[in-house]
């Protein structure tokens, strides 16, 4: 892409996780998608295809006029939502929205997902949030993420859809989704087995307060 202004290793960063998605079955074949923003272009998976057997030439390339100037298929349902979440921290260059199952299990209930016993996920994500429904790919889906990334979070639910994680790249965005799903899992099992053993309220404000 040497000359088109382009850049390759963006869209082998969407490639990258996009499969890790797959192998971790934080995605199935038809749903979630991966983008970043880099120098003025924004690299997006396409609509509906399985993230596996994504290749380079299969990614959706728009430019600063929201032109797409490459990719062999048309982008991701979700390009607006995607499109949105760069204007609205700095810091954001890369977006992954997920149907992580045990997340979007709390999304389908329209229940955040707070534990005050799982130490990690208050150190690092204190709770996490539900966004009012909106419809897929519609403008009302994001509505309420302002909120939410202003209050320097990185990671929301999207009630009866899924999960939006945003990070300084798609790789950071991707570690942060998986952390909160694995942290919900333990969650959910633990609350399988019996209830969970909540830390003492001072190490809580503590770990909230980091």
């Amino acid at each position: 892409m040497k000359g088109t202004g382009m850049d390759s290793e963006a869209i082998r960063e969407v490639l990258r996780v996009a499969r890790r998605m797959d192998e971790k079955q934080l995605t199935n074949a038809y749903e979630g998608n991966v983008s970043v923003k880099r120098d003025g272009y924004l690299y997006i998976t396409p609509s509906g295809k399985n993230k596996e057997w994504l290749t380079g030439e299969m990614i959706a390339v728009f430019d600063g006029q929201e032109r797409q100037v490459a990719g062999v298929y048309p982008p991701s349902s979700e390009l607006k939502m995607h499109a949105a979440m760069y204007g609205l921290r700095e810091d954001i260059g890369g977006v992954v929205h997920s149907h992580a199952p045990f997340l979007t299990a709390f999304a389908m209930c329209n229940m955040p997902f707070v534990s005050h016993a799982h130490a990690e996920l208050l150190w690092d994500h204190k709770e996490v949030e539900v966004l009012p429904y909106g419809r897929p790919g519609s403008e009302d889906i994001y509505a309420g993420a302002r909120d939410v990334l202003a209050k320097g979070k990185d990671i929301m639910l999207l009630s009866n859809h899924g999960v939006l994680t945003v990070g300084k790249t798609a790789y950071d965005a991707l570690n942060k989704l998986e952390s909160v799903e694995s942290a919900a899992k333990i969650c959910v099992i633990s609350r399988l087995i019996g209830k969970e053993n909540d830390l003492p309220a001072d190490e809580v404000e503590f770990l909230l307060n980091l």
